[in-house]
């Protein structure tokens, strides 16, 4: 996304390379692309990269594309009017998330070294005013975070670059870090169905080349860990009685109904990243009675699969419309709500270059 951010870009190059070549050999990386579709972004923003000419640590105006415009700031906001153009390479990326059914991503980033999760901008729904925007799944995603952190060799540290702020566990809610508007880290989860964290490789955003080695050195257990983390939760078709899958349905935990409800796709597929324990899920056809099953959720990580559950809908004959989804900006109705619809509310791979790893 950030042109003179070149980490990223560099080490996704060496992570197609390492799985590739080691599959049919490392039984790891071999189960892990039998059970995942894997999708990589080395750069969303090559006009950046091209006109960054010289290795610059802080800043360059390789942070914008063509237009001059900075791509992390270019989405829709799930909290405020975003006024400005949508770029192509912005379009692209959401039309390429509309048509996948991307679950688990990472966008790689330099100036930094910490691991951001969502949300990056919020409101009073959120918990803003604390100095935290909380999303619905924050326990996962602080366990997404971590995953990285801890598999890095020293993000988990914390200590920041220079005597900057200090990150404990090398992890930081993006809000807690600093307000931004229109990043796609919000934008994946909001309307995208896909938890996607940010993550912040190197002080440095253009280093010497003769790093760039050490850097891939540094996070390859971290890439590998995090894409395993896909195959938390649970995941399942919802048909209906002859076996046809049923597209639109919504199915979500029961507690963390999404503000923008979380649907099965044309397959009738869902996938929902949940840690270990019991949860209530809720699978809806609109107009139709809701089928509620209690699950005991495992980490089955290690096997790369999630719980896999099914529901049938035997009275349902036709493909439901889309679930609704509310316009930009959301929660913006909280303060005309009662207290419990506010309460439900909150419940609801940069050198900039994105590491778009993403998975069935």
């Amino acid at each position: 996304m950030h042109g003179d951010e070149t980490v990223g870009r560099e080490i996704l190059l060496h992570l197609i390379d390492f799985l590739v070549t080691n599959y049919g050999h490392d039984p790891v990386i071999t189960r892990l692309l039998n059970n995942t579709r894997v999708h990589i972004m080395p750069t969303m923003n090559p006009d950046g990269f091209e006109a960054t000419k010289v290795p610059d640590c802080y800043y360059s105006l390789g942070r914008y594309n063509r237009n001059g415009e900075d791509l992390n700031r270019n989405f829709p906001d799930a909290f405020e009017y975003n006024n400005v153009t949508i770029q192509p390479e912005t379009r692209a990326v959401m039309d390429w998330i509309k048509n996948e059914t991307f679950v688990l991503s990472a966008n790689l980033h330099g100036g930094a070294l910490v691991a951001s999760y969502a949300f990056d901008n919020g409101n009073a729904a959120t918990g803003s005013w604390e100095g935290y925007s909380r999303a619905l799944d924050d326990d996962v995603f602080v366990h997404l975070a971590k995953t990285y952190s801890y598999n890095h060799a020293s993000m988990y540290k914390g200590a920041g670059c220079d005597n900057r702020q200090p990150f404990p566990e090398g992890i930081t809610n993006g809000y807690s870090w600093y307000q931004l508007e229109g990043g796609m880290q919000d934008y994946n989860y909001i309307w995208g169905q896909c938890l996607e964290i940010t993550l912040e490789l190197s002080c440095c955003k253009y280093p010497p080349e003769a790093q760039l080695e050490k850097f891939w050195r540094d996070n390859r257990v971290a890439l590998v860990e995090y894409m395993k983390q896909v195959h938390l939760g649970i995941k399942g078709q919802v048909m209906d009685s002859r076996g046809r899958p049923i597209p639109n349905a919504i199915v979500e935990a029961k507690g963390r109904a999404h503000v923008c409800p979380y649907r099965t796709n044309d397959h009738g597929e869902y996938f929902l990243l949940l840690l270990p324990g019991t949860y209530v899920i809720n699978a809806t056809v609109p107009g139709f009675k809701s089928k509620l099953k209690t699950v005991e959720i495992l980490d089955n990580t290690a096997n790369f699969s999630a719980l896999k559950y099914d529901f049938y809908f035997s009275e349902v004959s036709v493909t439901p419309r889309a679930a609704s989804c509310p316009t930009s900006p959301l929660y913006g109705e909280q303060e005309r709500t009662s207290a419990a619809g506010r309460a439900a509310l909150h419940s609801v791979l940069a050198t900039t270059i994105l590491l778009a790893v993403m998975f069935k």
